[in-house]
């Protein structure tokens, strides 16, 4: 768990650099999907799109379904009713106002993190003799049978999906791009500073989980319930309402993912109603008088009815599945953002643009960067599914692991044939008197132009000059202002204050 969650996380920290440095150059709504398009093809950008509004909705039945887990804790009588009255609550809010979403994430985000904190710092405490045996614990979880490659190479690389699910979300930050202020100055300073969140609430939290709680620990996971390791560590320092208080925590969080998704897969959805030519129906265009676009939310929360088959295959086997999804559309967006900045970079070197005119450069991503993300996602999307495949094949599990790739491919060639230019936009213009000689083509001719064609962006002629950022007088005195903190009397106080911030 360690191994994956590490390599994810670099593998999502130069991500998020090539994301950043797109997102500092053009701040425009629509993040990767947007680049996407641009810089490799519109075709390509309409399945993301679609697949990013899937990953969206498909995350709201998750997080509801991980209610229900949660839940379990306490009672086992029909969590699903639970998970009924939150799915209303988590509409109600995002059919009010954008506000309404807006003050809710802010404090349940912030209660997130100061627990997160206070779980380290418990988690050191208990492996180290804070606990009800009052024993050293160091790494001997990591030494019992069957430890540390439980199942082997199969179960390593499952571990990847997991991982993927959970750094979900990195990738929303290219979205606010076009609503921050002086993006050429907060985008890189929020992009380096993934490197930390990941070091601090991904990778110590599941070190220290990995060494508090064995594999074996009863009901950590089986096809009926699953037990967050968070809520065992608090168990383990022998105080069962501390227990109880991080389960609560648990399930705010899950709350506020699912407020996070609903809210993200309504705007995606209205995006591509609204984007030219649509890419949607007209009707999730339409919004209400506080500019909530009703219709989109209905059909994103209406996918979220998928949490409630817990009742007849069990939540914790529902959970397993709906992650494995999220987590691989997860990837596909990843993937995605290589190899759009790939094409960016290609297209900046060819067409002759100086690197100092780039607002944020990676420098030490150069060129290595772009390709690493494609090859290094698309090898852990062929190899996560090992273990629904060897020694046994298990359909259910491995249609959750691959279901979303041969899905976003159709999408991508059948809207690029749909949308293909017709045969009258190939047609030149002729001399005045001129008749025009009709073109009689064979029937594989045209067979293999329709099997040939594609939309594919030219690097050579693709407008790098369009929605580019240019600083205005405010942003420069904003940064100036800074500046000035930063060498005043008070600079230490400041530079903690922006760190913190």
């Amino acid at each position: 768990m360690l191994l994956c969650y590490g390599i994810v996380g670099f593998i999502v920290y130069v991500t998020l650099l090539l994301l950043g440095e797109m997102a500092t150059q053009y701040p425009v709504a629509g993040s990767f999907n947007a680049y996407a398009t641009r810089f490799f093809s519109p075709s390509y950008g309409f399945a993301l799109s679609w697949n990013y509004w899937f990953n969206d909705a498909v995350s709201v039945a998750s997080d509801l379904t991980a209610a229900q887990l949660v839940l379990q804790y306490w009672t086992t009588w029909h969590t699903w009713v639970i998970s009924l009255i939150f799915w209303v609550f988590l509409v109600t809010v995002n059919a009010i106002h954008v506000r309404a979403y807006g003050e809710l994430e802010y404090w349940l985000s912030s209660l997130k993190v100061v627990t997160v904190i206070v779980f380290i710092i418990l988690g050191i405490a208990v492996n180290v003799g804070g606990n009800q045996q009052h024993e050293y614990i160091g790494g001997k979880n990591w030494h019992i049978p069957g430890a540390p490659f439980v199942g082997g190479f199969g179960g390593f690389a499952r571990v990847f999906v997991t991982a993927s699910f959970a750094y979900g979300g990195t990738e929303s930050l290219g979205i606010t791009a076009g609503e921050t202020k002086n993006p050429s100055r907060n985008m890189p300073r929020v992009v380096k500073f993934v490197f930390w969140r990941i070091l601090l609430f991904y990778i110590l939290s599941i070190l220290l989980m990995g060494l508090n709680v064995p594999y074996t620990y009863p009901n950590l996971s089986n096809k009926e319930t699953t037990t967050s390791p968070f809520t065992i560590v608090f168990q383990m320092a022998g105080s069962t309402v501390a227990a109880s208080f991080m389960n609560t925590v648990i399930l705010t969080s899950v709350l506020s993912a699912g407020n996070h998704a609903l809210f993200a897969g309504t705007r995606v959805l209205y995006g591509l109603a609204v984007t030219q030519p649509p890419q949607a129906p007209s009707i999730f265009a339409r919004t209400s008088r506080n500019g909530v676009p009703l219709f989109a939310l209905a059909a994103t929360s209406s996918i979220s009815i998928l949490c409630f088959g817990s009742s007849f295959i069990g939540s914790g086997a529902l959970w397993s599945w709906l992650q494995n999804i999220v987590g691989v559309s997860n990837q596909i967006a990843w993937f995605s953002i290589g190899l759009a900045s790939w094409r960016f970079r290609r297209a900046w070197i060819r067409q002759g643009r100086p690197l100092s005119e780039l607002k944020f450069r990676a420098a030490w991503t150069w060129p290595w960067g772009p390709p690493f993300v494609v090859i290094s996602v698309a090898v852990i999307i062929i190899i996560q599914g090992w273990s629904s495949v060897i020694p046994k094949f298990s359909a259910v599990d491995f249609v959750s692991f691959y279901i979303e790739i041969p899905v976003l491919i159709v999408m991508y060639v059948g809207y690029m044939l749909v949308r293909r230019p017709g045969p009258s936009s190939a047609q030149t213009a002729l001399p005045t008197g001129t008749e025009a000689v009709p073109q009689h083509r064979s029937v594989p001719r045209r067979v293999w132009n329709v099997l040939t064609y594609n939309d594919q962006v030219d690097v050579k002629t693709v407008d790098l000059r369009r929605d580019e950022y240019h600083e205005a007088a405010e942003d420069i005195a904003d940064d100036t202002q800074r500046e000035a903190k930063f060498h005043g009397r008070w600079r230490w106080f400041w530079k903690v204050y922006y760190a913190v911030v």
